[in-house]
């Protein structure tokens, strides 16, 4: 899909979120296997601290060796997105990801249109290590984040007679993102040469449709565990099976 039918589609339908989209649909499960050893860091550092971006457009925080490899498919304006950061993201990276057993990969999944795009641009704007607190401070402030970016659907619309170069930048204005991202450490001129780039912005769109079309994800959080889809999209569903595969 291209970048400008991807916003006439969704500039189209602003309001409505495709909250349907949001949580989970997965399956599989499996017994109870031994327990695994701890996986000691580098010297002086945590696994929690070592970020890496992916081929497929991820973030990978831990040991990239981890036996257990744990993805999430998420979208950045997603409230079961939003909920699983604020209860699950601080015991996954201090009990699991840093025990070096568990590595998790975060893949931003743009169902949403526009403002997922344009966040997840935005994630990417600074080093690898910065994605993921970003990311937990959008769904920490993801209803303000959302009632600025549709305040002005009229002139939203309108964006989409811009040039494909200018377009992101001027949606960044709207929507208020460069004040945003300012007050978490990206400048404006960092931030507006980051919405500049059409290339990047059309590598992330078409980097998201392969997780519909190639790995059939449908909703958001989907969570995949060594290649397997997880039963259930809250921490309380993913602890257990994290445990049961091991990472006790």
């Amino acid at each position: 899909m291209t970048l400008t039918r991807l916003f006439s589609l969704c500039l189209a339908a602003l309001a409505p979120l495709m909250l349907a989209a949001c949580g989970g649909d997965a399956a599989g499960d499996g017994a109870s296997s031994e327990p695994l050893p701890v996986v000691a860091p580098p010297a002086g550092t945590t696994w929690a601290q070592k970020v890496a971006t992916t081929e497929r457009g991820g973030y990978l925080v831990g040991n990239p060796d981890a036996p257990l490899k744990l993805v999430e498919y998420g979208s950045l304006t997603c409230p079961a997105c939003a909920r699983f950061s604020e209860e699950g993201m601080k015991p996954l990276m201090e009990t699991y990801v840093n025990s070096g057993r568990v590595s998790y990969e975060f893949r931003s999944f743009l169902i949403h249109g526009p403002l997922d795009l344009a966040l997840t641009r935005m994630i990417g704007c600074s080093a690898p290590e910065a994605a993921m607190p970003l990311a937990d401070q959008i769904w920490a402030n993801l209803g303000p984040i959302q009632q600025r970016a549709f305040a002005n659907e009229s002139a939203l619309n309108d964006l989409a007679k811009f040039p494909e170069n200018e377009r992101f930048v001027r949606f960044g204005e709207l929507t208020g993102l460069y004040e945003f991202f300012a007050a978490r450490g990206i400048s404006e001129d960092q931030a507006r040469t980051c919405m500049a780039d059409f290339a990047k912005l059309k590598q992330l769109s078409e980097i998201s449709e392969t997780y519909a079309n190639d790995d059939k994800i449908q909703s958001t959080p989907t969570f995949v565990l060594n290649g397997t889809k997880v039963e259930g999209s809250t921490w309380a569903e993913l602890e257990p099976r994290l445990q049961r595969a091991g990472a006790r």
